[in-house]
């Protein structure tokens, strides 16, 4: 046997490397999802407001349309994506009688979210760039 081949048995036969390849390196499956997030929902990675828990969170659906869920509104809107340029479409959003600091809030953020021009993606944070940045956090549970 070789070298290799030794290591990889001895390391099987004591069970201290298992889900190790040859010379103790781990194996790591390759990521193909570091493209723009269809299909996934992500929160906004803020801390929340005075006096609330929620977090605004954007479902992106396999062609682009999108719910929000904001601090006190929702809505639905339409994600254009080519390469890294971004275009957001929001609809009328239903206002649902809110305290003024939330719905000043809400609006600030679609507002933010239909200026970004583009986007980028580090890990489980997705960021739309434009006059603000906004970042949101991959709901991976």
């Amino acid at each position: 046997m070789d070298v290799v081949s030794d290591k990889f048995c001895e390391a099987g036969r004591t069970g201290g490397d298992r889900g190790r390849g040859a010379a103790g390196f781990q194996v790591i499956p390759a990521r193909a999802d570091d493209g723009f997030p269809f299909g996934l929902e992500m929160t906004l990675d803020v801390a929340p407001q005075p006096g609330s828990k929620r977090l605004p969170t954007l479902e992106i659906g396999d062609n682009g349309e999108a719910t929000l869920d904001l601090w006190c509104k929702a809505g639905k809107g339409q994600f254009s994506v080519a390469g890294n340029t971004v275009i957001f479409v929001a609809a009328p959003l239903q206002d649902r009688a809110c305290p003024p600091a939330r719905a000043q809030a809400d609006d600030e953020l679609v507002a933010a979210l239909s200026e970004a021009a583009t986007w980028k993606r580090q890990d489980d944070f997705i960021s739309f760039i434009g006059t603000r940045s906004l970042r949101f956090r991959l709901n991976t549970n």
